[in-house]
């Protein structure tokens, strides 16, 4: 068993090759190419990558304060997570509004009527 874990060991890069991605609004995306030394964080990769230095509403302080979310992969991480090779670093804006109560409220502002207009067209498709 020793020797199969020694050889993955031995396999393993030392470069990293990691892709990180900001969403900084709607259909507003940036991304990079990093390459980092095997063992290196989150957060390095960020420094490292510059991404923190992009714009002032991205900071370690805001990482910290939970505005911002970290995900590899789509899986929620944390800053001290340890990166593998070939990972993607997303980091996403919290919501603002609860996607729920942004559908009621456009709703309430048509007065329904989008939703009977578009019943009453699927009813007369039917009826031809």
């Amino acid at each position: 068993m020793a020797l199969a874990e020694s050889s993955s060991v031995a396999n393993a890069p030392s470069v990293l090759s990691i892709e990180i991605v900001v969403g900084w609004a709607p259909r507003e995306v940036q991304q990079w190419h990093v390459q980092v030394p095997a063992g290196s964080s989150v957060l390095q990769a960020l420094h490292t990558s510059g991404a923190l230095q992009t714009r002032a509403e991205l900071s370690e302080q805001s990482l910290a304060a939970g505005i911002w979310s970290i995900g590899i992969w789509g899986r929620r991480e944390k800053s001290g997570h340890e990166l593998r090779d070939q990972d993607r670093i997303e980091l996403v804006r919290g919501l603002i509004v609860d996607p729920k109560e942004a559908r009621r409220v456009r709703y309430k502002a048509n007065g329904g009527r989008a939703a009977v207009e578009a019943k009453r067209k699927l009813l007369q498709k039917k009826g031809d």
